[in-house]
Formats: C-alpha cells, structure tokens, sequence
C-alpha cells in the first residue's frame, strides 16, 4: 500500500522548503515541491533609478547577495548598451569566483555532507586509522593522529552537554549511512577546519566589494573602487599579493581536502549515480568572460541548452524562449494561469487557496507552492554546477572535460553517472576546483593591467539618464553557485517601469505546470529508495544536492500596480 510522507521544513537551506512524496514498494513513486514562504522586492523597485536597482535586489537572500548584484548590474547595461572596462570584468569575475568556490565548499560539508556522513559514528572511529585514512588519500598537513584525537575529543564533549546545535535532529545511525568510523572522523575535522578556512577567503570580497555579505562597489558601467597602484585606498600591489595569498589558500583546500574527500565519500555510494537524475533537460546562461569583447563566446563556462541528456546536440540558448506558468502556484494571471508570461511581462498577484495552517497536507491537486513554474521552451529545465558542467563537456570544454574525466575514472563509472544524485554533487567539487584555479589567473591579469598604466574601471559615458533612450529594456544574467540566474528589466523616461526576476531555485524547485510536467525536484526524487519512511534521508540527498535557496525563490510582484499588502508595525 502507499504511503504518503512530508519533509517539512527540509533543513541546511535558505528559507522554507516542504517535499510531500508517495512511497510504493520502497520508492518514491510521486512528490510534490512547495515553498511555504512569501516575500518580496521586485515591487519596491518600480519607479526607482535602475542604477540603484543593485542595492535592493541583493536583499533578495542573505545568502546569495552578490550574484543579485551581478545581474542587476547586467540586466541595465544591457538595456543601455553600455561595456565595461577590462578591469571592471576581471574584478567582478573575482569577486564572483571567489563566491562560487566558497559556497561550494559551505554547501559540501555543512549542507550536504550530512547526509553521508554519520557523525555519531565518527566518535567511535580509532584516530591513528583515520590518519592513514586521510594521509592515504591527500597531503594535507592536518592528518596526524593527535590532530585527529584531538577533534574526537573536542566533538565528545561537545556531545555531552546534550546542546548539539547543528547536529540535532539529524538520522543518526541510519541504516543508509556507510562510510566506516574512520572516514566520518575525517570528514568531520574537515567540516570544523572549513568553518575556519571560508571565514578567511571571504576576505576577498572586503577587499574588492568593502564588505560581505552585500558588497557596495558594484556599479553600473563597471566598479566603484579605484585602482591604483600609488593609493593605499584602491587596489595596489599590497591589495594584489595579499588578495593572491588568500586565492592559494583557497585553492590548497579544495585541492588537498575538498576533492579527496568528495572522491572519498562518493566511493561509498557508487548506487547513487542511479537516483536522482530529473528531467534530464540542463539550461546554462554561460559566465565567466575571459575578455572583455563583449560576446558569450568568451565564457569560460559557455552558453547552451541540452535536452533529453543528449549531450551531441547542445542548443543555442535564447532567453526569449523563457516562460512562467502559475497553474500550481498561489498566484494569478490576468489572461489564465495556463499560459506562461516571459519576464518582461511578468506578473505575480497572489492567490493562496491553500490549506489554513496548521495543516497536514497540502492541495497538491491544485495550487501548492509559492514558486512559479519557469520553462524553457515548455520544458522543465534542470539549473546548477551541473547543468554547466554537463554543457561545458558537451561542448569541448578541455580542462572540463580532462577534470570530469578523472572524476569518473577515479570513482570507475561511465558518464551517464553524471545525471543522478552523485553527479550533480560530483559537478559541484570539479566546478570549484576550476574556478579555485582560475581566480588566480584573473587575478595574474588584473595585476599585468596595472603594471602596464590600464588602470580605468568604470566606463561612465551612459551615466547621465538624459542620454538614456525614452524606452529600453534589458537582460541581466549569472551563472550563481546554484545555477542560471537572470534578471529582466523594462526602463521607461529613466526609471524601472517593471523588474523581474528568474533564480536558480525557482528553475529547480518550480511545481508542476499547466502540462502537468514535474519541476527538477520532483522529478528527481521519482524512484530514490526509502529504506525507513519515519526517517527519509535520502530525499535529503537529493534535494540537497541541489542546494536550494527558497528565500531567492520566492518573490511579489503585481505588474498592474496595485498594492498587494500593507504591514504596520505597531
């Protein structure tokens, strides 16, 4: 007989998250994606001046701050035309690089890790086993045996005053854990050590952005902070040799701990390159320019569009073709909740005809999530490292292609191992260890600009709203850690008329739509095995190899106008 569970919230994400899945057999046979959260600000931004538009959409997540920005960025110049200095790009591909590979490293070992790794088990594990464990697979100063000890020790005590923090709550003991003692241990010290390790290459975006989270120099046109090697208040030679001593600590990291343990870990859970795959379809805006001409041929992660897993045939992607449908949303459209809007028409009005909580069960014959469904083409479309990876293959890629060559060997599978659970946490490390790589080269680049008197970082000539056309509109996009990410403005007599937003989680986490297709999670979890209903972890391991960020998802916006809801704080 079927039973029917919820997950809700689902932890270790941005906002709120709720899965409903059906289990038959032993799998899931159907699920059902909801966000229980509303907010918003694109409606705040109407009428305003779209240079400001970066400032509030950065306050969409108080995670994902800085990719905002960057398609805010965008999505005017495009509307105005305007190009950026070659300094400009290689700063904000920086601060955008330095981004990623942080949030990778978070997302691996404090959002996902957890749910491979058994914590409870690592305080059996004996510490001179796990030092051989770890000095067998990385050279990594920190794997002698009282380093070991020593975090066994700490995590006991830790343990024993019953305030367990993160590690509350969690599956302990699960019979779908099985990684030995040993390799828990080691992955638990890695977990401490990157809780140390992001606080300090972080520092990147204090230098470049004057602060983080919401960093202020971004600018239309370029960037706010001057270089100059003569200032101490702009990018100089000290700013250059300390941001690059940060950038090899970075990259020692995920090469020495990151990616020896994903290789680790998913030796253990081979199975699991057979779950998870989705809806097979993979949308990547491209990112990264690797020069300043202008053009997505100069991505370092290219363009594109696959279908069906049909990696000979990569598509041009053409953001015309983008759509959102609302037909299991609580929200309206004007002309029917059966058609999609693209963005620049897009429309949000609220309509919640869900349950009166507290409920148990959502209507998931109806509406059911405050996330809309966007589309491609009609199609649900898969966004994320391994979206871009799986293009980026297809395409020629050559340090792509030779890095997830590698990964597949070392774990010996082919690459239809790449469409699943494990491959998209597989994507996620071999996309951090190119950008940890790559950083430094921007980095090299920017340092050669100054050395040669190129010192300009922001093209100013569109500044002035009088040399604005009376109409324009614009697409503003970036490939965020968790996937593509664009935002759509419309600018009429110098102010934004109308603003949009499609984020990554909302590509990924979208329910069903007016064709009854499923969105990437739900899909996803479509034949996952549950081993004990009462504690599904392994809808955790799907989902959260994803790595959602609901509070991005989720948004308002009444195109018509009207006030939507009015808070009073008494």
């Amino acid at each position: 007989m079927a039973t029917k569970i919820v997950v809700d919230p689902v932890t270790r994400i941005e906002g709120h998250l709720r899965i409903e899945a059906q289990i038959d057999g032993g799998k899931i046979v159907n699920a059902w994606s909801s966000s229980t959260a509303f907010r918003g600000i694109e409606t705040i931004l109407k009428g305003r001046d779209p240079r400001d538009a970066h400032h509030f959409t950065q306050r969409f997540c108080g995670v994902c701050t800085t990719v905002h920005s960057m398609a805010s960025i965008r999505c005017v110049e495009d509307a105005l035309k305007i190009r950026i200095p070659d300094n400009a790009r290689l700063i904000r591909n920086l601060i955008m690089g330095i981004q990623n590979v942080q949030d990778h490293v978070i997302h691996f070992y404090h959002l996902h890790a957890l749910d491979w790794v058994d914590i409870v088990s690592a305080l059996s594990a004996d510490p001179a086993a796990t030092a051989r464990l770890a000095q067998s697979i990385s050279d990594w100063p920190n794997s002698s045996v009282p380093y070991f000890k020593s975090v066994q020790e700490r995590v006991k005590a830790f343990a024993g005053t019953g305030r367990l923090g993160p590690f509350q709550n969690a599956y302990w003991g699960h019979s779908a854990y099985r990684l030995p003692p040993e390799a828990n241990l080691m992955a638990l010290a890695h977990y401490l050590e990157a809780l140390e390790w992001q606080k300090d290459v972080i520092k990147i975006h204090a230098i470049l952005g004057s602060k983080n989270p919401h960093p202020q120099t971004f600018l239309v046109g370029g960037m706010a902070i001057p270089v100059d090697p003569d200032s101490q208040n702009a990018i100089n030679a000290d700013k250059v040799a300390y941001i690059g001593k940060l950038l090899k600590k970075a990259r020692k990291f995920v090469e020495q701990v990151y990616i020896p343990d994903l290789l680790a870990v998913a030796s253990f859970y081979k199975d699991w390159a057979g779950i998870g795959g989705g809806v097979g379809n993979f949308l990547t805006y491209g990112d990264f320019p690797m020069d300043n001409g202008g053009g997505s041929d100069s991505f370092y992660f290219p363009r594109g569009v696959i279908m069906g897993k049909d990696l000979a045939n990569v598509m041009t992607m053409d953001e015309d073709r983008i759509t959102e449908y609302v037909t299991n949303s609580w929200y309206s459209y004007a002309k029917g909740d059966d058609k999609g809007l693209h963005p620049y028409d897009g429309e949000t009005s609220h309509n919640y005809t869900g349950p009166k909580p507290p409920y148990q069960w959502l209507d998931t014959e109806g509406k059911y999530s405050w996330v809309k469904s966007p589309r491609y083409n009609d199609q649900p479309m898969e966004v994320g490292p391994l979206a871009r990876m799986v293009i980026a293959y297809a395409r020629g890629h050559k340090e792509v292609q030779e890095t997830v060559n590698f990964v597949l060997g070392k774990l010996g599978v082919g690459p239809e191992a790449l469409f699943s659970t494990l491959g998209r946490t597989a994507a996620r490390g071999i996309e951090t260890l190119l950008l940890s790589q790559k950083n430094e080269l921007w980095l090299n680049q920017l340092a050669d600009n100054m050395g040669r008197g190129i010192l300009e970082v922001h093209n100013g000539e569109m500044w002035d709203p009088s040399t604005w056309p009376k109409e324009s509109r614009g697409f503003g996009f970036h490939e965020a850690p968790r996937g593509a990410l664009g935002h759509w403005v419309r600018i009429e007599n110098g102010l934004i008329k109308n603003f949009q937003a499609v984020v990554p989680s909302t590509w990924n986490a979208g329910p069903r739509d007016a064709m009854g297709q499923l969105g990437p999670y739900e899909s996803a979890l479509i034949g996952t095995p549950i081993a004990d209903p009462e504690k599904p972890l392994e809808i955790l391991r799907t989902v959260h190899s994803f790595d959602p960020c609901l509070a991005c998802a989720v948004h308002v916006l009444d195109g018509r106008g009207g006030e939507i809801i009015r808070v009073r704080a008494l």
